[in-house]
C-alpha cells in the first residue's frame, strides 16, 4: 500500500507514559510517508513541552491542568481554575485545528488530549484514541462515542467503547526495548558490573520515584537484607527521593546493591534482571511483555479509576505476573520478590506467560489505523 502525505495532530502528555507512545506513533507515521506533517499539542509546563521538540517534532501548549485529589490550599486554588482553563484550552485547540487543518487527530491521553479531540470532533476531523490502560477513564469513554477508532492494549474494552471500532494494537513502547536474549543479558551484566552467575532484582520506581517501593527497600536494608546474600539489586529510587535515599544509605554497605535516581539504559536493566519490581503503568507493563520479564507489580493507589490495578490484574489472571498491594508492600514486597528469585521454575513460567501477551508492533498498527480513517 502506498501511503500519501498526511497532516496529523497528536495530543496528550503529562507523563513519560503518554509522551513516549505519542512520539512512537509520530515516528511510524513519518516512516510510512516521510513527507507527512505532524504537530503535537500538549499541556503548558508539562514534560512534553521539552521531550517532544527533543524528538524532532513541533509542539504547541494548551493552558490546561487537571483536578488534584489531595486536599490542600494550593490544590484548591488549582481546582477552582480548572473549568476556566478547560474553556480556554478548547478555544485555543479550535484555533490550532483551523490553522493547521489536520487530516486526523490522535489522542494518547493526558491533560491536553481532551480539549484537542473535543475540538477536532466538533470540526468534523476524524479522531483516533489510544487507550493505554485496562480501565478507560471518563474522558476517553466520552470521546470514544465519536472516535473513528479506539486502539487498546487489553481485552474486554467493549465495556467502555463501541466494539466495532476497537482495535487490539497494544501500547507503543521505546524501540530500545527488545526480548532479553542470553547475549543481551551478558552485555547488560557487563554494563552494570553484575555477576552473571547471580540472580538480579530490578526495583523501578519511575522517573520521580515511588515512596512505597523505597520504603520497602529501606525496611529490608534496616533488617539486614535477609535472603539477599546471593542476589544483586539495581534500585532506581527516583529524582524526588534521591537526597533522602543518599542520606539513608550513608554509612550503610549492602553487598551487591547499587542505587540511582534515574536509569538511562532501561533496556539493559530489564535484560539483566531476573525479576522486575515496578508500578503497573500501561507503558511499563507493555515494555515488560516485550522484554519477556518476570514482574512483581505494586499498583499505585493514587491514579484515576485505580487503573494500575486493572493493568496488573489483566496479567495476574493469566499467570503472567504477580502482585503485592501498595498497603502491604512494606511488609511483603521484598520477601515475595526474594521468594520468586529463589524459584527458577516459577520465574520461567512467568517469563513464558508474559511473553505471550506482547504486542511489539503497536505503533505501526496505530499508524495504519490512522490512515484508514483519513478520507
Amino acid at each position: 500500500m502506498e501511503y500519501k502525505k498526511l497532516r496529523g495532530i497528536i495530543s496528550g502528555g503529562g507523563t513519560g507514559g503518554h509522551i513516549f507512545p505519542a512520539v512512537s506513533i509520530a515516528g511510524k507515521l513519518r516512516e510510512l510517508c516521510p513527507a507527512s506533517e505532524i504537530l503535537f499539542v500538549g499541556a503548558e509546563g508539562k514534560m512534553e513541552m521539552e521531550k517532544v521538540p527533543a524528538a524532532g517534532f513541533e509542539i504547541i501548549g494548551l493552558p490546561i491542568t487537571g483536578l488534584q485529589r489531595q486536599l490542600n490550599w494550593k490544590n484548591l486554588v488549582n481546582d477552582i481554575q480548572v473549568p476556566f482553563k478547560v474553556v480556554a484550552s478548547v478555544r485555543k485547540a479550535r484555533k490550532i485545528i483551523r490553522s493547521f487543518r489536520p487530516d486526523i487527530a490522535i489522542g494518547v491521553g493526558g491533560y491536553a488530549s481532551a480539549p484537542l479531540l473535543w475540538a477536532a470532533q466538533k470540526e468534523g476531523i476524524p479522531t483516533l484514541i489510544q487507550e493505554q490502560n485496562g480501565f478507560a477513564g471518563l474522558t476517553n469513554k466520552l470521546l470514544g462515542k465519536k472516535a473513528g477508532c479506539i486502539c487498546v492494549a487489553y481485552e474486554g474494552m467493549e465495556r467502555f467503547f463501541p466494539a466495532d471500532r476497537i482495535v487490539m494494537s497494544g501500547n507503543p513502547i521505546r524501540s530500545s526495548i527488545v526480548p532479553a536474549t542470553p547475549e543481551l543479558r551478558a552485555e547488560a551484566c557487563k554494563y552494570y558490573g553484575l555477576d552473571p552467575d547471580k540472580r538480579h532484582l530490578l526495583i523501578v520506581g519511575g522517573s520521580l520515584g515511588s515512596g512505597t517501593l523505597n520504603k520497602a527497600m529501606k525496611a529490608w536494608i534496616e533488617q539486614g537484607h535477609p535472603g539477599g546474600e546471593d542476589i544483586e539489586v539495581i534500585w532506581q529510587c527516583g529524582k524526588y527521593y534521591k537526597q533522602g535515599i543518599e542520606a539513608f544509605m550513608a554509612g550503610r554497605e549492602v553487598p551487591g546493591l547499587q542505587y540511582s535516581d534515574f536509569i538511562a539504559r532501561m533496556d539493559l536493566a530489564f535484560a539483566a534482571a531476573d525479576l522486575v519490581v515496578s508500578r503497573s503503568g500501561a507503558s511499563t507493563v507493555s515494555e515488560l511483555c516485550v522484554a519477556r520479564k518476570a514482574a512483581l507489580f505494586v499498583p499505585s493507589p493514587n491514579v484515576a479509576e485505580d487503573h494500575q490495578t486493572h493493568n496488573a490484574m489483566a496479567l495476574v489472571r493469566k499467570d503472567a505476573a504477580c502482585l503485592v498491594k501498595d498497603a502491604e508492600a512494606a511488609e511483603k514486597l521484598l520477601p515475595t520478590a526474594l521468594g520468586l528469585l529463589h524459584d527458577p521454575e516459577r520465574i520461567a513460567a512467568l517469563e513464558k506467560n508474559i511473553a505471550a501477551l506482547a504486542l511489539p508492533d503497536a505503533a505501526l498498527t496505530i499508524a495504519k489505523e490512522a490512515y484508514k480513517l483519513v478520507k
